[in-house]
């Protein structure tokens, strides 16, 4: 007697059905967009352009400071991230004409009016030994800060929100209240301990 075969499953197809099924996964699977802060830089300057030294007055500016173990300065006073927030509202604002916050110059924006905006900028040093999240945390709160004030100019203004303005008002508002943050390369940033 011959010997029996046993009857085996046809798997040459199989490899086109699981390349299929790999593209259709891949074509219909949405990633997870990440999205970072929005930030952006400044144009890259003419070659020609001649380089000015800008001065600013020191009473223009609140330099923010993070060191090694998460300690936040703003100025040379150490504070607490809950109080950083109203603490730059404060400086950018200025609302009583403090000689030692600020100053204010009159601005025409064009297509609404002339209004004083606040020549204030915050400057943010962190350590290179800063954790992430501090330095987020930190970032969050100062975006936090100007974006309030545009809301509150958006509604004595326009009596509506920022966010519901329309794009030119938009414009107008982030004209008003600038977002002048500038951040200096990591370095070694003493104090409070």
């Amino acid at each position: 007697m011959g010997k029996k075969k046993t009857p085996a499953i046809n798997s040459s197809s199989t490899a086109d059905i699981a390349f299929l099924l790999l593209c259709y996964f891949l074509m219909t699977t949405t990633m997870g967009s990440h999205t970072g802060l929005a930030r952006r830089l400044p144009p890259i300057p003419d070659q020609n352009q001649q380089v000015e030294d800008q001065k600013i007055n020191r009473r223009n500016i609140i330099v923010v400071r993070i060191n090694s173990s998460d300690k936040i300065l703003a100025g040379s006073e150490p504070i607490d991230i809950r109080f950083l927030k109203e603490r730059v509202k404060e400086f950018l604002d200025n609302p009583n004409n403090d000689p030692t916050l600020p100053e204010k110059e009159m601005k025409m924006i064009e297509g609404f009016r002339e209004v004083p905006v606040s020549k204030g900028v915050i400057s943010l040093q962190n350590d290179r030994g800063t954790s992430y999240a501090a330095y987020i945390a930190v970032q969050n709160e100062l975006v936090k800060a100007v974006n309030e004030l545009r809301d509150e100019f958006a509604r004595a203004n326009f009596g509506k929100p920022y966010s519901r303005l329309t794009e030119d008002e938009q414009g107008w508002v982030k004209k008003a209240v600038p977002q002048n943050i500038s951040e200096a390369e990591p370095k070694d940033v003493k104090g409070s301990k």
